[in-house]
């Protein structure tokens, strides 16, 4: 709806990439917050959120060169536009990763850790989102709804047409994860709960949305690539969920 917001000086300020930037700030902001309560070290928890947030990043490209493997074979160019290829779920493990090597290396309790981060994903992911709606990725199948919207200067989305604005779907969604792990963290005592309660509720919340977007994403046999991949997260979700006990002996 609007992929620059304004100039500074000739420079162009986009609208994805400030909401990208509001999402980290907000998310760094709530962890400090919470890891008083909770005993670590502030300097070192800092840290962690960097390498988080590199790896995430990382995890997010890679992830979108895989899914785009095929189509990359039969045209390199693609390659050029891989500043904008980015695949969340890449970036949710990428940074997952960072976040397991890092508190082993501190011996701090995984599940733990976890626990204290994971809230702050959905934050910066619901900003995220409203940044897609900037730029006009990431949209819907066209509708005759009240709720739909029409692009008119995107570079991804069709112009001149209604489309479920599923950017802002995920938006409210993610805002609201984000309310009820908080909410879930301070009724619940067992370590991994609200780590796996996330991917169990994101899991299935982007499997639903997912039947109402229309952009290129990529397909695994009657299922888009997020579809997927939600499959795979909500069963190792529920898994932990459930044999916690046993999962905590492992780490």
């Amino acid at each position: 709806m609007k992929p620059v917001l304004f100039e500074v000086f000739g420079i162009k300020i986009y609208g994805y990439g400030t909401m990208i930037a509001i999402g980290i700030l907000s998310a760094i902001i709530l962890l400090n917050y919470r890891i008083k309560k909770r005993g670590y070290n502030e300097d070192k928890i800092s840290n962690m959120a960097i390498i988080a947030i590199i790896s995430g990043v990382l995890g997010g490209k890679l992830l979108f060169i895989i899914t785009e493997f095929k189509n990359i074979l039969k045209d390199p160019s693609i390659l050029k536009d891989l500043q904008y290829g980015f695949v969340i779920y890449g970036a949710i493990l990428g940074g997952a990763l960072g976040v397991y090597l890092y508190s082993r290396k501190n011996k701090w309790r995984v599940l733990d850790v976890f626990d204290l981060v994971i809230p702050t994903i959905p934050l910066a992911q619901g900003f995220g989102r409203i940044g897609c709606f900037l730029a006009g990725c990431c949209y819907g199948k066209v509708t005759n709804s009240w709720l739909g919207v029409e692009f008119k200067n995107s570079d991804f989305a069709p112009v001149g047409v209604h489309l479920h604005p599923t950017q802002i779907y995920s938006s409210i969604f993610d805002f609201a994860l984000c309310a009820f792990l908080l909410w879930y963290d301070k009724k619940n005592e067992k370590e991994g709960r609200v780590f796996s309660m996330y991917f169990i509720l994101y899991g299935i919340g982007r499997f639903l949305v997912e039947f109402l977007r229309d952009d290129p994403r990529g397909t695994v046999w009657m299922f888009s690539t997020s579809q997927f991949i939600s499959i795979i997260m909500v069963i190792f979700a529920i898994l932990v969920f459930n044999i916690d006990k046993l999962f905590k002996k492992e780490i």
